[in-house]
């Protein structure tokens, strides 16, 4: 019985730790033990180097994520999210086999005792506060033993914790292998520090016109198949739609209006059961607002009073204006329109206060480690009342350096607030005095030194709402418009666009979406569509209807593009101007060929320009641009010496370095080496999985479950 009581006032804390490590890894956790580790059973989603996802287990990593990001992403995003992990944490599975990654019990307790969530923890503590590792063993024996199901959570926690420190291991021996070397450091010393000064000519590509210059379908066809890897494609759809969206008509809103203003006045009702007529108060008159606004608006009674900015800024200034007892409205504001009566106004009922906050030992919530007495806390407090009264525009840096309170870094600011917020001392002082005025406030919490800032008038408003939407004939509508251009477009899917133009609808087009889309512009979430769009049953100029949770879209399928390399009429836009580009260098190149600088600029209608301790780290010349092949050929050059045309990003440069100056040689570039490898780091982890991932084969499956 004692064991066991033990366990159970042990429990909460085994909890809260297993919870801390849990968070500190979920990542991790998602993707280990039981998950993505090549499982059978099942079918699969899909498939890296030959080793299968689970489906099953795909979805209950997707189960595990939703529950813990508590509906933050859609489903579609939880779907990508988790499949992203789980290619990566397979890869990186199967990098740790080859290499033989593993991680000993040893190991994993060296890991435990550099956790601070369990090194920190009183209960794994011994009596000097240090890392108990025995307590921890024993504790969790205990669990193996009596909490299973606890101990099923710490075995999970603990993998989590393998599972890290498996790709921290990883990392560490490649980032050993990419550190930069002395030699990479003089080469970056140099590339940095060697500067020339040159005279160059520049003959821009565009001193020809683009019009001159044909390029053949079979000479982008050729370029194409010599660069396939400039021209990858995943497989996509395009397509166009007309929305028909459910939303009240100018009838439909002119009708809410008028409801609403119906109901402003008193009215005479007759009663059957009391065989008389009754005057049912209206809202401009009604003395139980609350009961009013529960049978008439969709929003309830808010009593609160607000200030100007809490407000909507657009009637802001109307309603604080609004004398008390008159109503304005109704007006629209969002998806409501709105009649709003003014209840009551308080002048200055809302205070902006600034404090600096000194405490002492034994006030309330004050920090442990504060030790000043009350007496000296008192002085200190006088003291630096003082030096806020001697130059009010520094209260907020005087706050930030020496209040106590959990407001010192904003400068003491405690925003606006109303009356009975702060304790009654301070309420009554942030009230009762005007604006600049500093004072000293002693409280249950410390003394006060106490700045008011600014003061507000309140008001208390009645808000009758009522949300725009449609009534049931402009749905009725709708749905008959939508059906008829579908009718219309289906029996000749060629006159899609014409028919929609001519009955005035808007056409909108989609290009471009992948198979895991869900998101298209104009219409939100809408993962039915890409299904359809990608139906291998759907061919292009298809068209289908989709009813939307607010209207309906009809659809068309435009065009449908293949996994690989695009074809010429695709690839066009990106291909042209890189084969027009050097058709015009070499036109340039010959009208150029042996004339030196002056001759060049004469003959080419251009200028000699100069530019000055030009370096390959920053190669952009001044009025030429970012020309990184020009200016590293200029640093590698020899003082004096002339380069023959060079092609550059905008032009065709000859250049002449006039000046040269090599950096002098250091005794140790070990800085530099340090700066190559600083530089490496962030990029080494995504640039690695990035490369697993373009070696691998993958298969995809998604789209065939979500």
């Amino acid at each position: 019985m004692a064991i066991l009581e033990k366990i159970r006032k042990r429990t909460t804390v085994l909890i809260l730790i297993i919870g801390l490590a849990l968070f500190a890894f979920v990542i991790s956790d998602i993707f280990t033990r039981s998950g993505f580790q090549g499982g059978k059973a099942g079918s699969a989603v899909g498939e890296v180097n030959g080793e299968l996802i689970s489906i099953d287990e795909f979805r209950l990593q997707m189960e595990t994520m939703e529950s813990r990001l508590g509906g933050q992403l859609t489903a579609i995003q939880v779907v990508n999210t988790v499949w992203d992990q789980a290619v990566r944490t397979t890869l990186l599975n199967q990098q740790y086999g080859k290499l033989g990654i593993e991680i000993g019990q040893d190991q994993i307790m060296e890991l435990i005792k550099s956790n601070p969530n369990f090194t920190q923890n009183p209960q794994f503590q011994d009596a000097d506060g240090n890392f108990d590792e025995d307590a921890f063993r024993n504790f969790i024996t205990e669990l193996r033993v009596n909490q299973p199901q606890q101990y099923q959570l710490w075995l999970q926690s603990e993998e989590a914790l393998i599972q890290a420190a498996k790709e921290d291991t990883y990392f560490n021996l490649i980032m050993a292998g990419a550190g930069g070397t002395l030699e990479e450091g003089k080469r970056d010393y140099h590339l940095t520090n060697d500067k020339v000064d040159i005279r160059f000519v520049r003959v821009p590509f565009s001193s020809i016109a683009d019009s001159t210059i044909a390029v053949s379908k079979e000479e982008m066809a050729k370029y194409i198949k010599e660069h396939p890897e400039r021209f990858k494609q995943e497989a996509a759809r395009d397509i166009r739609y007309v929305y028909f969206e459910e939303k009240a008509s100018k009838a439909d809103e002119d009708a809410l209006q008028a409801g609403m203003l119906s109901l402003m006045d008193d009215r005479q009702e007759y009663r059957d059961d009391l065989d008389s007529t009754l005057t049912i108060a209206g809202f401009r008159h009604t003395d139980d607002m609350e009961a009013f606004l529960d049978r008439n608006s969709d929003t309830k009674y808010d009593t609160v009073f607000h200030s100007r900015n809490e407000l909507s800024p657009q009637f802001a200034d109307t309603l604080m204006a609004l004398p008390v007892g008159e109503v304005f409205g109704p007006y629209r504001d969002g998806n409501y329109f709105r009649l709003t009566r003014k209840m009551a106004s308080k002048a200055n009922g809302s205070v902006k206060a600034s404090h600096i906050l000194v405490a002492y030992q034994g006030a309330l919530r004050a920090n442990p480690a504060v030790t000043r007495t009350q007496e000296e806390a008192k002085t200190r407090a006088e003291e630096l009342l003082a030096e806020a009264r001697k130059d009010p525009s520094r209260f907020a840096q005087v706050a930030r350096d020496n209040s106590d309170g959990p407001s010192a870094p904003s400068g003491g600011d405690l925003g606006y607030f109303q009356e009975g917020v702060m304790t009654p001392k301070f309420n009554d002082f942030a009230f009762g005095n005007p604006v600049g005025t500093i004072g000293l406030v002693e409280t249950e919490f410390g003394f006060h030194i106490v700045k008011v800032d600014d003061k507000q008038d309140v008001v208390q408003l009645a808000t009758l709402a009522r949300a725009v939407e449609p009534s049931d004939e402009t749905i009725n509508a709708l749905f008959t418009e939508a059906t008829s251009l579908e009718m219309a477009v289906v029996a000749s899917p060629q006159t899609f666009g014409g028919i929609s133009e001519e009955k005035g609808y808007e056409v909108r087009p989609v290009n471009k979406i992948k198979v895991m889309d869900e998101n298209l512009p104009g219409l939100g979430a809408q993962r039915r569509i890409v299904q359809w769009a990608f139906n291998p049953d759907t061919e292009v100029a298809d068209i289908r209807r989709f009813d939307l949770s607010n209207g309906y879209a009809i659809v068309q399928l435009t065009a449908a593009y293949r996994e690989g390399t695009r074809d010429v009429e695709d690839a066009s836009v990106q291909v042209l101007p890189i084969l027009r580009k050097q058709k015009k260098a070499e036109m340039i190149k010959a009208a150029i060929a042996g004339r030196n600088l002056d001759d060049m600029a004469r003959e080419s209608n251009q200028m000699v320009s100069t530019a000055s301790a030009l370096n390959a780290k920053s190669p952009t010349i001044p009025g030429a641009g970012r020309e990184p092949l020009v200016v590293g050929i200029a640093v590698a050059m020899d003082q004096g010496q002339m380069s023959g045309p060079l092609e550059g990003e905008t032009g065709i440069f000859k250049v002449e370095v006039v000046r040269k100056e090599v950096a002098p040689e250091l005794e140790n570039y070990k800085s530099y080496a340090n700066a190559v490898t600083s530089a490496l780091g962030p990029r080494i982890n995504s640039a690695v999985i990035e490369a697993l991932k373009a070696k691998a084969e993958i298969e995809d499956n998604r789209a065939l479950y979500y």
